[in-house]
């Protein structure tokens, strides 16, 4: 029978299992699971893992699965963003159906063996190492935005033959202080007159908010403090979704242990936690209770975690909301692909259609860009064709702003936007930022 009359189920992640890295075990397992994939298809216009494989098949001597190299195989691996979609939204055949199919931790399993094998690049190796690299970049912003800024072709083609980052790639340029570092100063006290006055709120700040971008941060602390939030800001470390991606699962489950460990004494005094970033987020809620599945710690840290367009419209329902002014503008909304992933639904429309005389329209299509998957000089054009038809989607009804819930999305959709031809907006932001705007803060 196709498909399950069941929800679907992930299995915890067996990591520490020695059985989970033999090779011709997983070799075997990858075949089944392409074999099912190539008699199914459905998932021909999701990340280009799917169309490889299938081509693969097509033109290979008996257009079977069995005709395949392993390299054939590491190349569908190897096109995989991680990005969770075939397993939420195309394929029938995700547990508990029988042929128990999860594809993107297949995926995960087959870069797990590598990384154990000291496969991994330098480049992943080190692009993970995403507190130190933000700390560096922090502190030596003007040199390091200097270098990174795709305009400066000597710097740019140096990271590209070193690193393999394709020149073009927009890279996250550093701000000249963390979030963190400026929290003391930028928190508003909480509105006493706000429906939601006396509730508490910790925003995690990702990577990319904390050293990058503090965008999103400054207009949650308002909108969480307009409406009578308590708020602080923290960063613990990373949460490590780019050492998920390179299968290095122990330095996963270490960063969860320490993080989980950190915002348990805020959860037991009361405190929601929200990530500004939904990759964030989604290993908060989904992937770390799947590595750590004994944490007490973790399984807490889950179960009080909000994405922060969820939170936003979960405080609407409970005690409402702060009146909002009018705001008449169209809207484009990227659905992000790791928003999509924590199975709320999509929690930015809802929250959009909060304000007063808004029109959020979605997309709902991968942008393309897969964590760092998408800056590498061997994936750029493919994140760019992956996004085009997200690009072309957003730009339909000549919205007024364009948002994403993913703050990597943002800027490559503008550069899948201008390699399409129109121009871009000046800025895809996050949800949050729009309603911020509609606030007046």
């Amino acid at each position: 029978m196709e498909g399950s009359l069941e929800a679907p189920v992930r299995h915890d992640i067996p990591w520490q299992d020695e059985a989970w890295y033999d090779e011709a075990a997983l070799e075997k397992e990858l075949r089944r699971v392409f074999d099912i994939c190539h008699g199914c298809r459905r998932c021909f216009n999701l990340c280009d893992s799917f169309p490889i494989l299938f081509d693969s098949v097509d033109e290979s001597p008996n257009e079977e699965v069995d005709d395949l190299t392993p390299g054939q195989l590491k190349a569908v691996v190897d096109a995989c963003t991680l990005c969770d979609m075939c397993f939420m939204t195309k394929c029938p055949y995700v547990p508990p159906h029988a042929f128990d199919l999860d594809f993107p931790h297949l995926m995960l399993r087959h870069r797990a063996v590598e990384h154990r094998k000291g496969k991994t690049s330098m480049a992943d190796s080190q692009l993970a190492e995403m507190t130190r690299n933000g700390r560096l970049g922090t502190t030596f912003s003007g040199l390091a935005n200097w270098a990174t800024r795709e305009s400066n072709h000597f710097t740019r083609g140096v990271m590209e033959g070193v690193l393999g980052i394709d020149a073009r790639a927009h890279v996250p340029p550093f701000m000249d202080v963390s979030l963190t570092r400026q929290a003391a100063a930028i928190i508003p006290a909480p509105n006493p007159d706000g429906p939601a006055f006396g509730r508490k709120v910790a925003i995690y700040a990702g990577c990319h908010d904390e050293f990058n971008d503090g965008t999103p941060g400054y207009a949650a602390m308002k909108v969480f403090a307009h409406n009578g939030l308590q708020v602080r800001i923290e960063y613990p470390d990373c949460c490590g979704m780019p050492r998920f991606e390179n299968g290095d699962l122990g330095a996963v489950a270490g960063a969860a242990e320490r993080i989980s460990a950190h915002f348990a004494p805020l959860i037991e005094d009361g405190w929601d936690i929200v990530p500004l970033t939904t990759s964030c987020a989604l290993m908060l809620k989904f992937e770390w209770p799947l590595i750590a599945p004994g944490n007490g710690k973790v399984a807490l840290l889950s179960q009080h975690t909000f994405d922060v367009s969820e939170y936003v419209v979960r405080l609407s329902k409970e005690c409402g909301l702060t009146p909002i002014e009018a705001m008449p503008r169209a809207i484009a909304v990227h659905f992000a692909c790791h928003a999509r992933a924590q199975n709320m639904g999509p929690k930015a429309m809802e929250m959009l259609r909060l304000i007063p005389e808004a029109r959020p329209a979605l997309t709902e299509r991968c942008s393309g860009h897969g964590g760092k998957w998408g800056i590498f000089k061997q994936n750029f054009d493919r994140a760019i064709k992956v996004g085009k038809t997200t690009g072309r989607n957003l730009l339909k009804n000549e919205p007024d702003i364009i948002v994403s819930e993913c703050p990597l999305a943002g800027p490559h959709l503008r550069q899948v936007i201008e390699a399409n031809g129109s121009e871009p907006p000046a800025r895809i932001g996050h949800p949050i930022e729009v309603m911020a705007q509609a606030y007046g803060l």
